[in-house]
């Protein structure tokens, strides 16, 4: 099955890739995190694409979308939705806010009050939105694609430890390189790519990819290398905080879509490998002193990579 719905995998990843130059990994993360029904952050200073790495995506499915733009006087209910009284029928009726769509951009989500970044949180976890009493089930396909600025911190509010954990993968955009720059300035020029871009995907599409994913063979052996990974990360010395199951879930099953979107049957070691750092940097917290000596998670996690052995599948 996975090598037949390659085809249409690649069609979406060319797709964002008329816009988004150079970031083959970008891409495939993004595309990963919505066919395992993930949330993705996106972390990176501004002007390197992340807002456009969002549109492009979004844009490449003929589903809906819209965008917050974060700011510290955003209310909860700008975000979920607000009951409002109908006087015709005398009576309080509900009107969804944004968030009821299938791609929902949150732009500089650490701009908003620590409140309303909590209003997402049901939202993530559940794919559903309580409003006074009142539970409204969100679309089957739903992920929200966050953007924030690491670097300026003046009039922002850092994201939980339970909202991060939350977001299935975060990732970075990083520079390009020279040539890649130029084509960039080539390709706008006269008018920006992201114009010209047509969906390739419908929703029931991206419900049949989702399903896809659990069809992807984990041998034991592999699930006991995920296994190991995150236990690697509980015990750590640097670490004040290691990763939960929700992690080791996210893991596996960030490998299986890795594998449907590169046309492979089962999950390969090195997949994991390759996931792991988007998938589990975020939820790890790094002791004071591992900070004052300059580590990172991400070097945390480098290092667990090369002292856990990497299996041999099928033997």
């Amino acid at each position: 099955m996975a090598a037949s719905l390659q085809p249409v995998l690649q069609q979406l990843f060319r797709n964002i890739a008329k816009v988004i130059v150079g970031k083959r990994e970008a891409i495939e993360y993004s595309i990963v995190s919505l066919l395992c029904r993930g949330h993705l952050l996106i972390e990176d200073v501004p002007g390197l694409g992340k807002t456009m790495l969002a549109r492009a995506l979004a844009r490449s499915l003929d589903t809906g979308f819209k965008r917050i733009q974060f700011t510290p006087d955003l209310l909860p209910s700008d975000v979920t939705g607000v009951s409002i009284f109908n006087q015709k029928l005398g009576e309080f009726e509900f009107r969804g806010g944004p968030v009821f769509t299938n791609i929902l951009l949150a732009d500089e989500i650490n701009r908003a009050t620590p409140r309303t970044q909590s209003s997402l949180l049901e939202c993530m976890a559940e794919f559903q939105v309580t409003v006074d009493g009142t539970t409204y089930v969100l679309p089957k396909v739903f992920m929200v694609m966050a953007t924030q600025n690491p670097i300026e911190l003046q009039g922002t509010y850092p994201l939980p430890e339970a909202q991060l954990d939350r977001f299935f993968m975060r990732i970075t955009m990083g520079y390009p390189s020279v040539e890649e720059e130029i084509n960039v300035m080539q390709m706008q020029s006269k008018d920006h790519p992201i114009h010209a871009l047509t969906p390739v995907l419908t929703e029931k599409d991206v419900i049949a990819l989702q399903d896809a994913v659990k069809t992807v063979h984990v041998d034991p052996v592999v699930m006991r290398y995920v296994a190991e990974i995150v236990a690697a990360t509980r015990g750590h010395d640097d670490l004040q905080l290691g990763a939960s199951p929700r992690g080791s879930l996210a893991l596996m099953r960030a490998a299986q879509g890795l594998a449907l979107l590169r046309g492979m049957a089962f999950v390969d070691p090195a997949l994991v490998k390759g996931v792991t750092q988007p998938v589990l940097s975020h939820r790890l917290i790094l002791k004071p002193s591992a900070l004052l000596s300059g580590r990172t998670t991400e070097s945390v996690l480098t290092g667990i990579l090369q002292s856990v052995r990497a299996p041999v599948v099928g033997k």
